[in-house]
């Protein structure tokens, strides 16, 4: 009997030929993909070529309004109120009948002054025929001596008494002017602290009313000392250009942010400092035909400190700051190469910077595509806002702005 060879069927373990063809197919698929990956591209940034140009430095200083002059209005005479003529928040002219106080004891006044006027008058026509009359006989010895002298004195002494009354007169009519209480000086007057009925003393302490002149008006703000000295060192270094006859121009500012329709003028520097902010006092002065400028009122001015001929500006945009807080811009080196820059900053104008040093005409700025690149990496250069320059100043495909 021929021996069988006996086969035996083992299943087959599909879950391990899933994976060997799935390990398979991640093969393929990842050297498919590694042949197919472009090179990395070079980063796009948009420049700005820096140019010098001429720039007006302005600072801007907080300050309130003043009256340009205050009179308060208080009565000459002592008396009775008897009617108040003006409108309380109008406007007023010099000589205008603000308060009207009783006249009548000074009337009476003036009329007792007059009739003693006259009746010292009267007594002095005897004096002096009396006196003719004593000369005469002097001479024959009719009268003494003593009679004589006696009746130039009285003479002197009737002249003596009508002097004094008519002083008196004079006194007791600009009395009874007094009563008439008149504004000193044109302006818009506030609101009355006596009424009809009211009794003053003359002179008193408490201000009838108040009259503001306020066409024009003062606007009054504080510059610190540390600033005036910068300024002045900056203009005797030469590194700012002064022009007396355009500095005196001062722009206002409101509080709601609008630009006052008027220019003012500079008129002083206060002589003495503020001790407790350090600070000295601008004064300028300001048409206010439309009343818009009312007194304590807080305002900004606007002040030229000089003009720089050879200012560079960058956008504000193109800035970062170190962790320190130190400004540095990335420009565009040779080989279209990355580089950083610190910078020294001056101020804010507008929407740009004002740069002191770190900078030099020519220099091309990145102003777009900052998060892209880092020093050394080469970029692809194009231009940026409205500058359409094709070639950057230093060889190479460039934008430049002039600012």
């Amino acid at each position: 009997m021929s021996q069988e060879k006996r086969f035996t069927f083992k299943p087959v373990k599909w879950n391990v030929v899933l994976v060997i063809l799935l390990s398979g197919l991640s093969l393929a698929a990842c050297g498919s993909r590694q042949q197919t990956t472009p090179p990395p591209q070079i980063p796009e940034v948009g420049v700005i070529v820096v140019h010098p140009q001429r720039v007006v430095l302005t600072i801007e200083l907080p300050g309130r309004t003043s009256a340009f002059r205050i009179a308060e209005v208080r009565p000459q005479v002592s008396g009775l109120i008897l009617k108040r003529l003006f409108k309380e928040g109008s406007d007023v002219v010099a000589g205008q009948v603000l308060y009207q106080i009783d006249p009548a004891p000074f009337q009476a006044a003036l009329d007792n002054a007059k009739a003693a006027l006259a009746r010292a008058e009267a007594n002095l026509l005897s004096i002096q025929l009396r006196v003719e009359r004593y000369r005469e006989l002097l001479t024959d010895k009719a009268v003494s001596q003593q009679d004589y002298d006696d009746a130039v004195s009285a003479l002197k002494q009737a002249q003596a008494e009508i002097k004094y009354w008519k002083a008196q007169v004079w006194m007791a009519r600009i009395n009874l002017g007094y009563t008439k209480v008149t504004a000193p000086i044109s302006g818009r007057i506030g609101r009355s602290y006596v009424t009809e009925g009211a009794i003053v003393t003359a002179y008193q302490s408490t201000p009838l009313a108040t009259i503001h002149q306020l066409d024009p008006i003062y606007v009054d703000v504080p510059q610190s000392t540390a600033d005036l000295l910068r300024l002045k060192r900056r203009l005797r270094e030469g590194n700012l250009d002064y022009n007396e006859r355009d500095q005196v121009k001062v722009k206002l500012i409101l509080e709601d942010g609008t630009v006052y329709p008027h220019r003012g003028t500079l008129q002083f520097r206060d002589v003495s400092v503020d001790p407790t902010t350090g600070s000295v006092i601008l004064r300028m002065i300001f048409p206010n035909p439309e009343r818009v400028l009312l007194p304590k009122m807080f305002v900004r001015a606007v002040i030229k400190e000089g003009f720089k001929k050879d200012a560079i500006l960058i956008p504000q945009q193109a800035v970062t700051w170190t962790p320190k807080g130190e400004p540095y811009v990335m420009v565009v080196g040779p080989g279209d190469r990355v580089e950083r820059r610190m910078l020294q900053l001056d101020r804010a104008i507008d929407d740009k910077w004002l740069v002191v040093s770190g900078l030099s005409p020519g220099d091309r700025v990145i102003v777009k595509g900052l998060q892209f690149v880092r020093p050394g990496v080469p970029v692809k250069v194009t231009s940026w806002g409205k500058d359409k320059a094709a070639e950057g100043p230093r060889g190479g495909k460039g934008a430049g702005q002039q600012i």
